[in-house]
């Protein structure tokens, strides 16, 4: 069991960061046996305390540093430090220590420690120079600048914290954020734009269209970037442009249904816009013109209900739900309306957000929200591989938005080939896969026609997850299962402590995987084993306990 102590201000943060590193915690009491005490308070000494590690994160002297002659120097704001072969960015005030022990964090700047590990005395002491639970209330509001896209800075703070329970010798319990049966989560998603070419004339969509099909696709095999056969494919298409509108060819924007044959039975959602002709509204006026859609949710109902027929998700795809609640729940119904789904969630057009977003969103009824994302490149905005609380609600989840095909692919963006996307793609994957959690991905509805012509590597990667054994998923499928590890309570027992999953839906989806009960002993799992730790499958109807030992104290 951990006890934290932190400033009342702070409480909110502490208990959703414990949701991430799902392990047994409370706020401190003097009467409690503790096996860590995390201390969060600058005014909390650390000999006051009793437990076999005490990890302090602090940003200038403590009492605890002028007792243990630790020596702080203030350094900066904002930095990154590595660990582990790690980049981790701090974005607030660190310090820097010099002290007895071995360094823990070092600033890569510098080259200083910003955390040591004293093992010397009758405890092991952490003396860590930032504020922990700050850095995350940062993340999980502000997000990271994309210079640090591809650090998931959340999951690093979380493992430091890990490692130093583990590696101090105390038994940890953990629901770790990796469903049962698989590596980790892949949620496949569909932004719904543009389904129809026939509805555009020589607007904006359509110029551009045909300037990149025929221009910017000559450049493109010219480049080396694309290969001949698209280039085409896209002359060929807007060749028949004349016969489309005419009705006597195949709409070939149209057939965004072909996601269902490329996933081949995996879940997926599509976000689909709710009215035609809006574009909306930002922060300081009306949105651009190019922001409307020229379609709705109601012209391409019947489409959508083949989806539904298939067990896809349809979600709202929303213009105004981002500032206005009442606005964001007349979109929400003409989904449900359409869709016949019970919970609807949300993902807005041109990834609109702001600080009253999830009041905005929670008010107007959404099941989650999967909008915090980068538009121009891909990677961790939240610093998070997981589904969290939006800070500024009361429960309403957060998805969070990892690789989107424009920010790959468009020139004013990262204008990767074909092979340099599916590289970065990889390492996303590969992080995610070591740290677990979801990787959110999404692939446009027209990206897999002319002239885009980015099918293929949706197809490879939908063929990458499935040999990385990643669980393909809805968003709301998804978003369910962190539901569900969220509940999970633990409580102590005579044996040590209980893993329980209380009010557990009778008639579960059968679609959605269990959840692991990992627990850390490297001293007691099996000493010839290289492995850290056990998973059990943890069902809705059981409860687990695990023996105490040496290491856990029960009251």
């Amino acid at each position: 069991m951990i006890g934290v102590l932190a400033s009342p201000g702070q409480y909110e943060l502490v208990r959703e960061f414990f949701e991430l590193f799902k392990t047994p915690w409370e706020f401190y009491r003097f009467e409690g046996q503790y096996d860590v005490v995390l201390c969060a308070r600058e005014d909390a000494n650390a000999y006051d305390v009793t437990a076999k590690l005490v990890v302090l994160y602090a940003t200038s002297k403590t009492s605890f540093d002028e007792e243990g002659q630790i020596e702080i120097t203030p350094h900066r704001n904002s930095g990154m430090l590595s660990y582990k072969g790690n980049r981790l960015p701090i974005y607030g005030k660190s310090v820097t220590i010099q002290g007895n022990g071995v360094s823990l964090l070092i600033d890569q700047n510098s080259n200083q420690a910003v955390g040591v590990l004293d093992k010397s005395g009758c405890q092991v002491t952490a003396r860590i120079g930032y504020d922990l639970f700050e850095e995350i209330r940062v993340l999980l509001r502000d997000g990271q600048p994309p210079e640090n896209a591809s650090i998931p800075t959340v999951e690093i703070h979380i493992a430091v914290l890990r490692d130093l329970i583990v590696e101090s010798g105390v038994r940890l319990v953990e629901i770790p954020p990796v469903p049962a049966g698989y590596t980790f989560t892949a949620c496949l998603t569909h932004d719904i734009d543009h389904p129809s070419i026939r509805r555009h004339k020589w607007d904006y969509t359509m110029v551009g269209f045909v300037y990149r099909a025929v221009i910017g696709s000559l450049f493109g095999v010219l480049r080396g970037r694309i290969p001949v056969r698209h280039l085409l494919t896209n002359w060929v298409a807007v060749a028949k442009l004349p016969f489309i509108h005419l009705g006597l060819a195949r709409d070939f924007w149209y057939d965004f249904d072909r996601y269902l044959a490329i996933e081949n039975g995996l879940d997926s959602t599509f976000f689909v816009l709710p009215f035609k002709g809006n574009p909306g509204m930002t922060a300081s006026g009306p949105a651009p013109r190019i922001r409307a859609s020229n379609y709705g949710a109601a012209d391409i109902a019947e489409r959508l209900q083949t989806f539904v027929s298939a067990g896809r998700e349809i979600g709202l795809h929303g213009i105004d739900a981002w500032f206005d609640g009442s606005k964001g729940e007349k979109e929400r119904d003409q989904i449900a309306q359409i869709s016949g789904m019970a919970s609807v969630g949300v993902r807005m057009h041109w990834l609109y957000f702001d600080d009253n977003s999830p009041i905005a969103l929670e008010k107007a009824g959404f099941s989650y929200d999967s909008t915090i994302g980068y538009n121009e490149t891909v990677g961790y905005r939240a610093g998070t591989t997981q589904v969290f609380k939006l800070l500024q609600a009361t429960k309403l989840l957060e998805l969070p938005l990892h690789i989107m095909d424009t920010a790959l692919f468009y020139p004013s963006h990262l204008n990767l080939t074909a092979t340099e996307a599916e590289k970065q793609i990889g390492a996303i994957l590969d992080s995610t896969r070591m740290f677990g959690g979801a990787v959110t991905i999404n692939w446009h509805d027209r990206s897999i026609a002319a002239e885009r012509l980015w099918g293929e590597v949706y197809a490879h990667l939908v063929k990458d997850l499935k040999k990385r054994e990643a669980w393909c998923t809805s968003a709301g499928r998804a978003v369910t299962w962190f539901q569900q590890r969220r509940s999970v309570v633990f409580k102590k027992c005579e044996r040590g402590v209980d893993v329980l999953l209380p009010n557990a839906p009778p008639n579960s989806d059968k679609r959605i995987p269990g959840l692991r009960v990992r627990v850390y002993n490297p001293n007691e799992i099996s000493p010839k084993s290289e492995e850290t730790f056990l998973d059990t499958v943890l069902t809705p109807s059981m409860s687990i306990g695990f023996p105490a030992g040496n290491s856990m104290v029960c009251q």
